[in-house]
């Protein structure tokens, strides 16, 4: 591919490509959130679609998460494919009751006579400084819902590759973006439309010694980490898991198989987080190759602290590489 074929994007500036990509070729696709029209977006991830598309597709709504999100499932069920943003993934709760009690339950309800093509975008997870529920990690709430698929990219191309295809999904997508690094690098990003798989995760580092397992902004301190202890000796393989709903189970339990040892890194909370469901797929599925215990390395079971605290909460590469070291040594 030469150089006129790609473009050099942040993750956040990849999120804008994807919607007006997906804008430009399906006009049912329709933005709608607090700010994102004539603002922007509170991160600019829909910087200029207004003018692109007007305000008949890229709708400023009321301050109102229920309402963005309730409208958002009329619009699919009568065929349309919008893409709602919520600010903040903290500011989600009040529209909770919409996504799990309807958008989810949709496609059952109706025994398939109607499905719910949306893709409800938002920023998530700690590290910039931000004041209370601006950095909530709570995937999990959604992994857990039956109906709804959960992706979490970390570089900017998988992000467009995989926005398109929740997009084209027929059933409702939870997008979330890592905020941390949504300007953290960038990346040369195809200028062509494609999509990545949902369901499919990334093998990022090759390894023998051990798998560790991480998704979003945490895949970068791992992979730091991976190389850190590499120069003692240790090849560490990083998987991001990339969709957490559906689980790439394949891919888990191949890295796995090969390693015999495991780490899962996230920031949420431990109990409760999805590190838990990845130990279980392995235990259930690979128990046989198992060589030491699994260890994870998440956020710790509290509020998201404040500012003073933020950088002991996260997980970064020293505490992972001690938990590598752990399981290695065992």
């Amino acid at each position: 591919m030469s150089d006129s074929d790609t473009q050099s994007l942040t993750l956040v500036q990849s999120v804008r490509d994807a919607l007006y990509t997906e804008m430009g070729r399906d006009e049912d696709v329709i933005v709608l959130g607090e700010d994102v029209g004539k603002n922007g977006g509170v991160f600019r991830a829909t910087q200029g679609l207004i003018d692109e598309f007007g305000a008949d597709r890229v709708i400023d709504t009321p301050l109102s998460e229920s309402g963005i999100v309730g409208t958002s499932v009329g619009m699919a069920a009568y065929g349309l494919r919008p893409v709602p943003e919520i600010q903040f993934l903290g500011f989600i709760y009040p529209a909770f009751d919409q996504i799990v009690s309807h958008a989810a339950r949709l496609r059952a309800r109706s025994n398939g006579r109607f499905t719910c093509p949306m893709v409800v975008r938002a920023p998530y997870g700690g590290g910039i400084r931000a004041p209370e529920h601006h950095s909530e990690s709570t995937e999990a709430f959604f992994v857990h819902q039956p109906g709804l698929k959960v992706v979490v990219p970390s570089t900017p191309t998988d992000t467009k590759g995989l926005l398109i295809a929740a997009i084209r999904d027929p059933d409702p997508v939870i997008f979330l973006e890592p905020k941390l690094i949504y300007r953290a690098f960038r990346e040369d990003v195809p200028a062509e439309s494609y999509t990545v798989p949902l369901g499919e995760a990334a093998v990022r580092r090759e390894g023998a010694d051990v798998s560790v397992y991480t998704w979003g902004a945490m895949t970068r301190p791992t992979l730091e980490a991976a190389e850190n202890i590499a120069e003692e000796g240790v090849e560490a393989e990083v998987v991001d898991l990339r969709t957490l709903s559906p689980l790439d189970e394949e891919t888990i339990l191949e890295s796995f198989q090969k390693t015999g040892r495991a780490v899962v890194v996230h920031e949420a909370p431990k109990t409760g987080g999805l590190a838990g469901e990845v130990v279980a797929t392995i235990q259930e599925n690979a128990m046989v190759y198992q060589e030491a215990p699994i260890e994870r390395v998440t956020g710790f079971d509290v509020p998201f602290p404040l500012h003073a605290l933020e950088d002991y909460y996260l997980p970064e590469p020293a505490r992972i590489g001690d938990a590598i070291r752990e399981v290695v040594e065992f």
